[in-house]
């Protein structure tokens, strides 16, 4: 791959910019440093600080909703015998982890891109960066790697509840900057549900979960084997290949015995149920297991919390909300201080950066996606995409080594350009980027992008056999590459 471009008005150019330090961000540029130290990159990140999601969301009780073992870094063992981690030790662990790789360096704070266009005349990417309070500057660089997950960090998910709007208590939807105080709490469904319900009883006279229908809740030990008789290096590999695969196993098992798997279920939660809590009313998903996220219950602490007598569970229709209630459908009425409204969120791809090709706006929805990182036509660019059944860690990782690898064969070969093509075979039929079947992903379907039928075009949903790929699988079919 050539030098960077070069600018002779001072223009600052870069062979690579990966835009957002959250997770996706962090471990792209350790692949890069190590792999490719040569090159010249950066960090570019709109905040303050690192974190990405874990720094934006600090909610009372915020955690992994996966295991650590494999959200965190290949390059940096989750150490801790407990797989579930606290946000602030997420946060902890990511400072840790880019102190001692020396990342610092390459991170650039309060630089929001607010537009990117690729000029196929100077086979670059030109930004416009907001630099704090200062006039927007450009940079100029070979390649932008998205790494700014799929979350609108501006606007939440609203819910559509009548009457919401006549409520006179306090009205939460959850970030960084929300408390909660000892009145009475309305909490609906959701992992951030299922996360927050064990916290608030401390800190509020009464606590109602409503949820407009039931979602699977696996409770789990948070707690992992030691095998302190090993080295700690084979400790950490062995602790990290049994959890990338047992949870591949567990969404195969969904696929193709979903009875087994719900028959398991009602066996496990209806043995940590209080007597007053009906399983079928509250606790029997009308979908199968994994057709929506399946929640993590470290410890069963969101079970353990509805035997407590200032917890209440409540699961039907929403009549309306009115100034200091809710009232059901079922004509139950709900007293209310606060409604937390733990609704999901609005999907947005890209970090809502304008894009352009040539100065023509490059649209996300329904365009093809190669090799779970590029898009169809779009030169130059790949996007950070995790799992919907596992780490997004897992994923991240697999386009990084897949960019890095593209880049040495560039950089080989003498190219300075890299444009996906779909194959008329692969564009036979389309498969969702986000099989889930959660309202929030419903919501934002045709903005997405998708997936094709054969070849790199086709879904990278299977995290094992999509590590194998990464690091040793084709990475150049239907990549049209230029000098």
């Amino acid at each position: 791959m050539a030098s960077p471009p070069s600018s002779s008005s001072g223009i600052e150019a870069f062979d690579v910019i990966i835009i957002g330090a959250g997770i996706s961000g962090i471990n792209c540029a350790y692949r890069l440093l190590t792999e490719l130290p040569h090159l010249k990159f950066a960090i570019l990140e709109a905040r303050d600080t690192i974190g990405g999601t874990w720094d934006l969301y600090r909610y009372p009780g915020v955690r992994s909703d996966s295991d650590m073992y494999t959200l965190g870094f290949a390059w940096q063992p989750w150490s801790s015998n407990h797989p579930v981690a606290t946000g602030d030790q997420i946060m902890e662990y990511l400072t840790e982890a880019v102190s001692k790789h020396h990342l610092n360096q390459f991170i650039r704070f309060n630089h929001r891109v607010v537009s990117a266009n690729w000029s196929s005349t100077g086979r670059s990417w030109k930004l416009s960066v907001a630099h704090g309070d200062q006039q927007t500057k450009n940079i100029d660089c070979r390649w932008i790697v998205l790494g700014t997950g799929y979350y609108d960090y501006e606007s939440p998910l609203q819910p559509v509840i009548p009457g919401l709007d006549s409520f006179k208590g306090m009205l939460i939807w959850f970030d960084r900057s929300s408390k909660v105080s000892e009145q009475s709490n309305l909490v609906y469904s959701g992992a951030t549900a299922v996360s927050l319900l064990p916290i608030l009883p401390d800190r509020a006279a009464q606590v109602t979960m409503i949820q407009r229908s039931p979602t699977y809740i696996a409770a789990s030990p948070n707690t992992s084997w030691a095998l302190s008789f090993l080295p700690k290096s084979l400790v950490n590999l062995c602790r990290r290949i049994r959890y990338i695969i047992s949870p591949y196993l567990l969404v195969l098992l969904c696929h193709y015995l979903p009875d087994v798997v719900r028959d398991g279920f009602r066996k496990e939660i209806m043995a940590q149920l209080p007597k007053n809590v009906d399983f079928d009313t509250h606790f029997k998903p009308r979908y199968n297991p994994w057709d929506q996220r399946i929640c993590l219950d470290p410890d069963a602490a969101f079970y353990k919390a509805l035997h407590l007598p200032n917890v209440e569970i409540v699961t039907g229709e929403i009549e309306k909300v009115t100034e200091n209630a809710i009232q059901m459908k079922s004509g139950e009425t709900i007293a209310a201080d606060i409604i937390v409204t733990a609704t999901g969120f609005r999907m947005a791809m890209g970090g809502k950066i304008d894009l352009k090709v040539d100065g023509l706006p490059i649209s996300w929805g329904k365009r093809f996606i190669w090799n779970g990182a590029m898009l169809d036509s779009v030169p130059n660019m790949m996007f950070m995409l995790g799992y919907t059944n596992h780490s997004w860690t897992l994923g991240a990782d697999d386009t990084a080594i897949v960019l890095t690898r593209l880049l040495k064969h560039m950089e080989k070969n003498g190219k300075t350009s890299a444009v996906p093509r779909v194959s008329s075979e692969a564009a036979t039929g389309t498969q969702r980027m986000w099989q889930l079947s959660a309202s929030y992903v419903l919501a934002a379907d045709d903005n997405l992008p998708v997936y094709g039928m054969a070849g790199n075009w086709k879904p990278r949903n299977r995290p094992p056999i999509d590590f194998v790929h990464a690091r040793w699988g084709d990475y150049t079919s239907d990549l049209i590459f230029s000098a």
